[in-house]
């Protein structure tokens, strides 16, 4: 299985999470239009992945006769629906410029622990997951 747009799209998400901090800690308030831009930005792109997931990776693993790929597949897909749903969440209160700069601690404190959370995974998964994905050379 070729992974690689997996992994272009982590390399872009983890940039926009690089770009969001760097935004951050020069000011929230002051930088909320920009913020809210990357937010909006970065969003397409996890949807994208998120949906190609769901559709193709996932369900080609799980139907793999690599017994540990199945089991390493279905656990990545049930942790990520919590990342998921909680970085959604995220994006659908912070996504304008007016609320970035209405609330920046709400914003910093989010953003802190959501995208901590989705960087986290994503950096298991280019460690762990696509390496094993690679070794088995699932077709899909």
């Amino acid at each position: 299985m070729n992974i690689e747009k997996f992994r272009h799209q982590h390399t872009d998400i983890l940039s926009s999470i690089a770009r969001l901090r760097q935004l951050s800690h020069a000011g929230v308030a002051e930088n909320a239009a920009a913020i809210a831009a990357q937010i909006v930005e970065v969003s397409g792109i996890i949807k994208l992945h998120l949906a190609v997931e769901d559709r193709s990776l996932y369900p080609a693993l799980e139907a793999s006769a690599d017994t540990r790929l199945v089991n390493m597949s279905r656990a990545y897909r049930t942790e990520m629906q919590d990342i998921a749903q909680a970085y959604l969440g995220f994006a659908a209160t912070w996504n304008t410029a007016r609320q970035v700069a209405r609330e920046p601690e709400g914003f910093r404190r989010d953003a802190n622990q959501v995208l901590r959370h989705l960087f986290e995974r994503i950096k298991r998964e280019d460690r762990e997951f696509y390496p094993a994905i690679d070794a088995a050379a699932i077709a899909a």
